[in-house]
């Protein structure tokens, strides 16, 4: 999913010796700490600093999960109190001399992308899509809010495009099974191009 692609984004990164930190600001799906194996890690704060929590392979992470009481608690927030959240995990984060912070966000343009969009006006986007039509008209209006919050969309990524057929790879053929359908993301890349007249 969305969540996956950001973390082994960041990991690529941290392997060509960047410093990269990953804020989990989706507050439907904080799966970012269990996929970096810290999910049962708190952070730890230190005079009025919170430090992030460290992983192996060099990547700080917080999440919004980290803020709740419980693991197993449902995150039942609604704008200001997102907005504090989010401001508390830019703020009063000691992040020290990142290269590149990774902010991975719920779908769609909800209260933490508006949030997003007025504490970090010139964060770069990329937009991910699925290939199916609903999946690629949500990116698209995703896309639209970050351009409108003078944020620059940079790319586009389709995830979960294909699978490889397994009895073809053993062949040593190779028949690619299209299981969501095809097009999201070229659709959302031209789509959001169009729009702000630029290459996405």
């Amino acid at each position: 999913g969305k969540s996956s692609l950001t973390v082994n984004l960041a990991l690529a990164m941290a392997k060509s010796g960047r410093s990269e930190g990953i804020l989990d600001a989706d507050i439907y799906g904080h799966s970012v700490p269990a996929m970096m194996g810290i999910a049962d890690h708190r952070p730890t704060q230190v005079e009025e600093m919170i430090m992030p929590v460290p992983t192996p392979s060099g990547v700080s992470v917080i999440s919004i999960g980290m803020l709740k009481p419980r693991r197993d608690q449902v995150v039942a927030w609604r704008g200001p109190m997102l907005d504090r959240a989010l401001v508390q995990m830019l703020a009063d984060v000691y992040w020290g001399d990142l290269d590149v912070l990774l902010l991975d966000l719920p779908p769609g343009t909800g209260d933490v992308a508006i949030s997003l969009g007025q504490h970090l006006p010139s964060a770069e986007v990329i937009v991910v899509t699925t290939p199916q039509e609903a999946a690629a008209e949500v990116a698209e209006r995703a896309g639209t809010m970050a351009s409108m919050m003078h944020q620059r969309v940079i790319g586009v990524i389709e995830n979960m495009s294909y699978l490889a057929c397994p009895h073809c790879e053993a062949d040593g053929k190779e028949h690619r099974l299209e299981i969501f359908g095809s097009g999201g993301g070229a659709r959302v890349a031209s789509t959001l191009s169009q729009r702000f007249g630029y290459d996405v």
